[in-house]
């Protein structure tokens, strides 16, 4: 019986002693690597059936700002059920890898360790969220408003292509989802000992010059969308200095306890 146990275990790629060998470790990335697969295979092809719906969810914003919409390609209008599909896929994908490579590290991290890796991978897909869904509920809407409402010379119309339409709304939830990550990138320099609080309060008056011309590079060339992106990247800064006096550490490591001193005292 013991030995059909070691020769079961061996064949697992798991030695007597419990760790894993390569071989092991191999066979469950494999088995990780087909599970985010499988997830966006499926995904895609449950938002194929409702493609209709995840256009009209982001049409209807223009819609409501008088827009009117076209296409000026034959495949132009299939291609984009076909792209807002897999998006939404890599969407729904991109949480199941983040956990499969949680849960593949995991046997190889301290306790503290795993903490601060689950807490930064949470964080940052709340955060990114956060910032989809407040571009989607305030600025999306405003920026539409503002474009649309430009007076100019009365011949021009906007019949806006479909295709450049959503380019610009998921440009703006790129932006957004990655412009509220900056918690999180605070969270992870100050626990590097990096990014101490005096730092963050010294450089306020050049972070501000900064994040408006960060503003002006990645949005559209008018002065509106800068604010709208703006205001918010100043808020977080300042939710980003309170966050560092909270998990700033004076030292170039991630572990929020004194395991590693223990150990090096053993």
């Amino acid at each position: 019986m013991a030995t059909n146990v070691k020769h079961k275990k061996a064949a697992e790629g798991v030695p007597d002693d419990g760790s894993m060998t390569l071989t092991g470790h191999l066979k469950e990335l494999r088995n990780r690597v087909l599970v985010c697969v499988l997830v966006f295979v499926v995904a895609t092809v449950g938002f194929l059936a409702v493609s209709d719906r995840l256009v009209d969810l982001l049409a209807e914003m223009g819609l409501r700002a008088n827009y009117t919409f076209v296409f000026i390609a034959p495949q132009e209008k299939l291609i984009q059920y076909f792209r807002l599909s897999l998006i939404a896929a890599v969407v729904v994908a991109v949480p199941v890898a983040l956990y499969q490579l949680y849960a593949f590290a995991r046997p190889g991290l301290r306790k503290n360790e795993r903490f601060f890796f689950g807490l930064v991978l949470v964080f940052g897909l709340l955060l990114f969220c956060v910032g989809v869904l407040f571009a989607y509920g305030v600025s999306l809407p405003f920026m539409l408003n503002f474009l649309g409402s430009l007076e100019g010379t009365d011949y021009i119309t906007a019949n806006i292509s479909i295709e450049s339409y959503l380019n610009f709304c998921l440009l703006v939830f790129i932006i957004f989802g990655v412009v509220f990550e900056m918690p999180l990138v605070t969270i992870i320099l100050a626990r590097m000992g990096i990014a101490s609080p005096a730092v963050m309060k010294k450089g306020r008056g050049i972070a501000m010059v900064l994040i408006f011309f960060v503003a002006a590079v990645i949005t559209p060339p008018d002065i509106f969308s800068q604010i709208m992106v703006a205001i918010p990247m100043c808020l977080l800064y300042f939710i980003s200095t309170f966050l560092s006096g909270v998990f700033y550490k004076p030292r170039f490591n991630f572990n929020l306890g004194d395991d590693e001193d223990e150990e090096d005292e053993d």
